[in-house]
C-alpha cells in the first residue's frame, strides 16, 4: 500500500465510515489517477474539471459523478489539505428522490426460500424482518439482541445514532439456529470466514452476494440489493397500517420526507379509492356494478 492510499484509509477511518464509502473512495481515487497515468497528489482543480467533463460525456449517471466528485473533495481537502472550496469542486444536478424498487411478500418469501444455506437465509430475514442497512448487519453483536424485551438494538447506526427495532419470534428463532451453526465465533453475529480477516465480521460483500444470488435463483428479475430489503421492509409496514412516526423512528430516518416515499408507494394509501376504468361501462359490458 503507498502512503498515499494508507493516509486516505486513515482519514476514512478516523470517521468511521462505511467498508462501503471506504472501498468506494479509494476505487474512485485510483481512477482519477489512472485516467491521466499520474499520482493524485499532482493532480489540479483542473484535472478534476477535466476528469467530471469526461464522465458526463461518457453519459455516466449524475448520482455517480456526485459521488465521484465527493470522493475527490475528501481527498482534497481532508488527505492533502487543500482547501477547496464547494464552488471550485461542484456536483452536477441530480434528482432529489428516485422511487426504490419494492418486492411483493410473495417475493420476499421466494428469495429467502431460495438462499443456498443457512447464513445467506438469516441474512436476507434480518434485513427484511429489522429493515436495517447492510452496513448495520455487519455489525450486529449477539448482545444487540434483547429476547427478554423482544428487541434489537443497533448501537450505531447511520451518522453514528443508536435505536431499537422490534424483533419478531421467527427471526428470534432462526438467529438462534443460524449462531449454534457458527463454528468460529469471534464477537460478531456474522463473523468473517476468511483466514487473514480472523477478528473481524463479514464484509457488505457477503451481504450483496447473499441478495444477488438467492435473487437469481428465485427468478426474481427485479434490479435487487440489500437496500430492496429496507425499501419492502418500510413499504410493508404501512401496507399493514404502521404511522409514519413509527416507520420512521425505526428506519433511523431524522427527517419525516426521507420517510414519506414509502408511504407514497404503499398499496394500503394508493387503493383506497377505485380505479376510475372500473367504475365506467364500455361498450359489450355488463354493468360494472354487478362485476
Amino acid at each position: 500500500m503507498t502512503p498515499l492510499r494508507k493516509r486516505l484509509f486513515e482519514e476514512i477511518e478516523r470517521r468511521n465510515y462505511s467498508q462501503a464509502t471506504a472501498r468506494a473512495y479509494v476505487s474512485i481515487v485510483r481512477r482519477f489517477a489512472e485516467y491521466f497515468h499520474r499520482s493524485p497528489d499532482k493532480l489540479s482543480l483542473e484535472h478534476v474539471r477535466q476528469y467530471q467533463l469526461h464522465r458526463l460525456e461518457s453519459e455516466i449517471r449524475p448520482r455517480t459523478i456526485s459521488l465521484e466528485i465527493s470522493a475527490l473533495r475528501f481527498f482534497y481537502n481532508k488527505v492533502l489539505r487543500r482547501r477547496y472550496s464547494r464552488d471550485d469542486l461542484p456536483l452536477p444536478r441530480t434528482h432529489k428522490y428516485e422511487i426504490p424498487v419494492i418486492l411483493s411478500a410473495g417475493e420476499v418469501a421466494r428469495l429467502i426460500d431460495a438462499a443456498p444455506n443457512l447464513r445467506y437465509r438469516t441474512i436476507l430475514m434480518t434485513l427484511y424482518s429489522t429493515g436495517l442497512r447492510r452496513a448495520e448487519l455487519c455489525r450486529m453483536r449477539p448482545e444487540d439482541i434483547d429476547s427478554e424485551r423482544m428487541m434489537l438494538r443497533i448501537p450505531h447506526g447511520k451518522g453514528d445514532k443508536p435505536r431499537e427495532v422490534p424483533l419478531s419470534r421467527k427471526l428470534l428463532d432462526q438467529l438462534r439456529t443460524y449462531y449454534r451453526s457458527v463454528k468460529r465465533r469471534n464477537g460478531w453475529m456474522f463473523p468473517s470466514r476468511q483466514l487473514k480477516r480472523p477478528n473481524e465480521p463479514i464484509t457488505d460483500k457477503t451481504v450483496w452476494h447473499a441478495c444477488r444470488v438467492s435473487a437469481l435463483r428465485a427468478g426474481i428479475s427485479k434490479p435487487l440489493h440489500p437496500h430492496t430489503l429496507r425499501h419492502s421492509f418500510a413499504t410493508h409496514l404501512f401496507d399493514n397500517g404502521a404511522d409514519l412516526p413509527v416507520v420512521q423512528t425505526l428506519l433511523g430516518h431524522s427527517d419525516p420526507r426521507q420517510t414519506m416515499v414509502y408511504l407514497h408507494l404503499s398499496t394500503r394509501a394508493l387503493k383506497v379509492a377505485p380505479n376510475p376504468l372500473e367504475t365506467i361501462q364500455l361498450a359489450g359490458e355488463g354493468d360494472p356494478a354487478e362485476s
